[in-house]
């Protein structure tokens, strides 16, 4: 049987991936940042997970303002970096799990969730920048992917309370699937930023570390947010917190341990977090 072994919740700020080509980790800049990652290196070389569940958001490189599902899910053999402009290095194909994509696919939709089922798929700075960053250097791959796309992009937004149950879904479906692998879920973003209009540059230190601790220890807490709350105390940006509601949606049928947490301001004008919660089951 799929065991759930834990979740992690990472920033996936472009300039991170520009970081990691350039050689800046111990930058003064990027160091307090950077140093937040090998417990959780340590912790994935410990458990070592055969699949890796990636909740990102897309950035413009599959779906547009015209065509924007709600969420989308990956069911490919593997997944194509692409560019996107920002001069990132363009990664080698991610490898997929198609077997396990269409039971989770199966098991989510029979569970209410409307999914856009994606047999091809190209993968964005939110996706590759956490697996570098949690996969540094490691070749080949050590883990099989499912990306998992939600709309953070094109109002309306789901809510905290709707991806947060879907995260309990996901979590459900790992649990039935009926072959052995070990899973982790990532849910990548955030935390608070806002990039444009008359509050670009807005960093709300206090909300992001209510959000650190209520997450592992009260998420039903967080679940009366509204997305309006969220643009308004974390930036039009920060509503990419909802990424992180489902990876801990999925650990929610089962106690958890909190193995580390990283918190710094500013990288890239964003509140950038880092957060490891173990199954205890």
């Amino acid at each position: 049987m799929a065991k759930l072994v834990g979740g992690i919740a990472t920033s996936h700020i472009p300039a991170i991936g520009l970081a990691i080509t350039q050689g800046l980790e111990q930058d003064a800049y990027w160091k307090p940042f950077f140093d937040g990652y090998p417990p959780v290196r340590a912790w994935l070389d410990h458990v070592k997970p055969d699949v890796a569940i990636v909740i990102y958001n897309d950035h413009g490189l599959n779906f547009f303002l015209d065509k924007m599902p709600t969420f989308a899910i990956g069911a490919a053999a593997q997944y194509q970096n692409a560019d996107e402009g920002w001069g990132l290095k363009q990664l080698d194909p991610f490898p997929g799990d198609p077997a396990f994509s269409w039971h989770l696919i199966e098991q989510l939709v029979a569970a209410d969730f409307d999914l856009t089922t994606c047999q091809e798929m190209l993968v964005d700075h939110g996706f590759t920048v956490p697996m570098s960053l949690l996969w540094q250097d490691v070749v080949p791959r050590p883990v099989r992917v499912v990306p998992l796309a939600i709309n953070t992009v094109q109002h309306p937004l789901p809510s905290p309370r709707r991806c947060y149950h879907l995260g309990q879904a996901l979590g459900r479906a790992i649990a039935a699937y009926p072959e052995d692998c070990r899973v982790v879920v990532i849910g990548t973003g955030g935390l608070s930023h806002q990039l444009d209009g008359e509050r670009a540059g807005l960093i709300n230190r206090e909300f992001d570390l209510r959000c650190l601790k209520d997450i592992v220890h009260h998420p039903e807490q967080l679940l009366d947010l509204s997305i309006h709350d969220l643009v308004e105390q974390a930036g039009s940006q920060g509503t990419e917190f909802i990424l992180w509601l489902v990876m801990r949606g999925a650990l929610s049928g089962q106690p958890v341990h909190e193995i580390t947490r990283n918190y710094h301001i500013p990288i890239s004008n964003t509140g950038a977090g880092l957060l490891l919660l173990e199954s205890s089951s």
